[in-house]
């Protein structure tokens, strides 16, 4: 496989002056019972503003039930994003780059500077990376053919957006895949993740972002741990 490395400001992918706030369907700290319900409560908004032709990406593992129920519920084509992220030094929460499951990488050059991290530094962590996504490429792949996104619009979908930097990943490797329209679609987040978030996608919606924000997990009744067994029966 030949990698290419991108770099650059985001700016180089896409003009972000069409993004708009982030749709809060309510500021409400109630738990959803299972990630299968926040998935049909996700759908009933999305019939709103979503197109025919549209594809939902889940992002593993979490992402992915969420993504199968909006499919279900759209009857849209249904996928998963195999994307991660490349972590600043000694703080790999914070992004700044991606890597996408086709070996492509953007790495986002005035975050990368900010924080300091050497080009030998971001090849060691791109290779780590890259490990990861093969893995599961192996994994997942073999039971779900990747769909093309070439000008289409693309809904990508988390169980939670907590710090945003796995969505953002997410994203800066989706738009390499040149989109029609990308929409962020989360069941809770906190306001100001999600407000950076949607500087960078053309739509966010989230269903309830919360007063006080811990961690994803606190807003779901029932959120058992998946693996990949799991996983693999919903792509299959």
């Amino acid at each position: 496989m030949i990698y290419r490395i991108f770099s650059g400001r985001l700016s180089d992918f896409w003009d972000g002056n069409n993004m708009e706030e982030p749709r809060v369907i309510s500021y409400s700290s109630e738990p959803f019972l299972d990630r299968p319900e926040a998935g049909k409560l996700l759908a009933d908004e999305l019939k709103k503003i979503v197109e025919k032709d549209a594809v939902v990406l889940g992002i593993p593992k979490g992402g992915v039930v969420i993504a199968k129920e909006i499919a279900k519920d759209l009857s849209i084509e249904f996928d998963i994003v195999l994307s991660r992220k490349i972590g600043a030094p000694f703080n790999p929460e914070f992004a700044i780059g991606a890597v996408s499951e086709n070996g492509r990488i953007f790495i986002d050059e005035e975050a990368a500077g900010d924080v300091s991290a050497s080009d030998e530094y971001i090849i060691k962590e791109r290779e780590r990376e890259l490990e990861e996504i093969k893995r599961r490429l192996k994994v997942y792949r073999t039971v779900k053919p990747k769909v093309d996104l070439e000008d289409k619009a693309v809904i990508i979908c988390d169980d939670g957006i907590a710090t945003g930097a796995t969505m953002q990943a997410s994203l800066w490797a989706i738009k390499q895949e040149n989109p029609k329209k990308t929409i962020v679609a989360v069941p809770i987040a906190p306001y100001d993740s999600l407000e950076k978030i949607s500087k960078e996608a053309d739509e966010t919606v989230c269903l309830r972002v919360p007063d006080f924000f811990s961690a994803v997990g606190q807003f779901y009744i029932n959120f058992l741990q998946l693996d990949d067994r799991e996983i693999l029966a919903l792509l299959k």
